[in-house]
């Protein structure tokens, strides 16, 4: 684990609350596809406390840049995010967690809620770049056809890669786009699109009681208890 100085670069908006901040960091942090940093500013926040939030990795580690993506709240720590300047330096810690990809991996499952897409984008960035043969199907599901954090990047990966399956759920509206699917992930979802339960491994991330039905129903499935990985996004 490192404690490195990194300064903004760019800054992307992904939906109208979510937004990536690519660091460029002063020395290089490996990490695997899945893990997280801590971000930390130099001063503390209301309770007297080092202003710092664990933030996923949206990056492959292919890349020269470091990017965090969160969805921005009223919180001090979002409001000194939103503030940022490109230039300006931050701490990361990095890097952190062990709900990790790896290569010898054949087939993976994603059961994913709203902000949970980050580390899968750092998953599938690295797949596409070191053009790895792994087979993936992806369940994501978010409110509304807007709140899809990514779709450009899944929907353009998914186009060039035949092993990259993603179905878009979506829980508030009924979608507008023949791609996406009205409800949540459940059992007959689950069913209809994942036939290949005990060849996959699974990762769930998302809000925390998303992530224990996922991991319910994936026991309910049959999945072995030994090939589910989770994390939960809690204060995300």
């Amino acid at each position: 684990m490192k404690l490195v100085k990194a300064k903004l670069a760019e800054r992307i908006q992904r939906t109208s609350s979510v937004e990536s901040f690519r660091f460029i960091p002063a020395e290089k942090i490996e990490f695997i596809p899945g893990q997280f940093l801590q971000v930390i500013f130099d001063e503390t926040n209301r309770d007297n406390r080092e202003l710092n939030k664990y933030l996923s990795f949206s990056s492959s580690p292919t890349k020269e840049y470091i990017e965090a993506t969160k969805r921005l709240s009223d919180s001090q720590f979002s409001q000194k995010l939103k503030n940022l300047k490109i230039g300006d330096e931050v701490l990361l810690k990095a890097p952190l967690g062990n709900c990790v990809y790896k290569d010898e991996y054949k087939k993976i499952g994603f059961l994913i809620g709203g902000i949970g897409i980050t580390p899968i984008i750092s998953i599938l960035e690295y797949i596409i770049d070191k053009k790895l043969n792994t087979d993936v199907l992806l369940l994501y599901s978010n409110k509304t056809e807007q709140d899809i954090a990514f779709r450009k990047e899944l929907d353009h990966w998914k186009s060039i890669n035949s092993n990259i399956k993603v179905f878009y759920t979506l829980t508030e509206r009924k979608p507008t786009d023949k791609n996406c699917i009205s409800g949540r992930i459940n059992r007959d979802l689950f069913i209809e699109k994942v036939k290949d339960v005990d060849e996959r491994i699974f990762f769930i991330f998302g809000p925390p009681k998303m992530v224990e039905a996922m991991k319910d129903l994936c026991l309910e499935i049959g999945c072995d208890k030994e090939n589910i990985k989770s994390e939960s996004f809690i204060g995300y």
